[in-house]
């Protein structure tokens, strides 16, 4: 997948931002005013994707503070990773695939995805296939096999769609989280394939719930989260300490499309159980 043209490309969604200030300007604001006296309030431009290894990065902190030995300052200032966000990458890593939609003739997009029956239906993001344009989709598993994916079928107004690979996959289904469950502090991992680097995994916290976005036209409830999220990765599952499945990364907040600022949303759990048993049952 890393060869692939036009890879983790952004979708371009926006997130409403909150007034910070009685007169509606947010930090982010031009000092200038219109010719009306108002300050002209910017959108943080909000962008489709997930994640760079912050737990590989730890452990590179780990490298360097065993070579300073235990009482040098890379040893006090590297932080150990959580045995049990070990154990949920290990678990969940094996149930996670990369998605190319479409081709040279209909243009692509790559994004991420994940098994979540023994079935082989696969969850992702609409905005992938949408952009690939309409074009065959292909999953690459973990050890490197591609199957052509049916894509059984899509609900453009939540950002997602269930795609089906043969039962010789194997892919195991990754388990998720009662709704209601997620908690704002609770550690997570974002997993999946930001630019082509498959397997990546990245950690942080749930830093919001129920946060209002604009995705497309339309404005859903999403779970906020810190963990670093990169073109590649909608599609992929954000997943709690024992390895729940808690939402669908799906976008980023940028200012003026500067890049990550450690804003991510992801699409709840309990509205992603939702409309993936109901696509299932309308297409088998």
């Amino acid at each position: 997948m890393a060869v692939q043209t036009g890879l983790g490309e952004p979708r371009g969604p926006w997130f409403i931002s909150p007034e910070l200030d009685p007169d509606g300007r947010g930090w982010w604001d031009a000092p200038e005013r219109d010719p009306g006296g108002r300050r002209p309030g910017r959108l943080l431009a909000v962008l489709g994707v997930v994640a760079v290894s912050a737990v590989s990065g730890a452990l590179a902190g780990g490298v360097v503070a065993s070579r300073d030995g235990a009482g040098g300052p890379a040893a006090a200032s590297a932080a150990p990773v959580p045995a049990e966000l070990v154990t949920a990458a290990e678990r969940t890593v094996p149930g996670v695939v990369s998605v190319l939609a479409g081709g040279a003739s209909s243009g692509s997009a790559t994004g991420s995805g994940f098994a979540v029956d023994d079935q082989q239906h696969l969850i992702t993001n609409d905005h992938i296939l949408a952009k690939g344009g309409g074009g065959p989709v292909t999953v690459e598993l973990p050890d490197g096999r591609r199957f052509a994916a049916e894509v059984v079928g899509r609900e453009p107004r939540s950002d997602l769609a269930v795609l089906k690979v043969p039962a010789s996959a194997g892919l195991t289904p990754l388990p998720l989280a009662k709704p209601g469950a997620t908690r704002v502090g609770e550690p997570v991992l974002a997993v999946g394939s930001p630019l082509g680097l498959a397997g990546t995994v990245t950690a942080g916290i749930v830093s919001a719930l129920d946060r209002e976005v604009r995705l497309g036209n339309n404005r859903h409830s999403a779970v906020q989260t810190d963990a670093s999220i990169n073109p590649g990765n909608s599609g992929g599952p954000l997943v709690n300490a024992r390895g729940e499945v808690v939402g669908v990364n799906t976008a980023i907040a940028t200012i003026d499309g500067n890049g990550s600022i450690g804003i991510g949303f992801a699409i709840p759990i309990d509205q992603v159980q939702q409309t993936a048993d109901t696509i299932i049952g309308k297409g088998g």
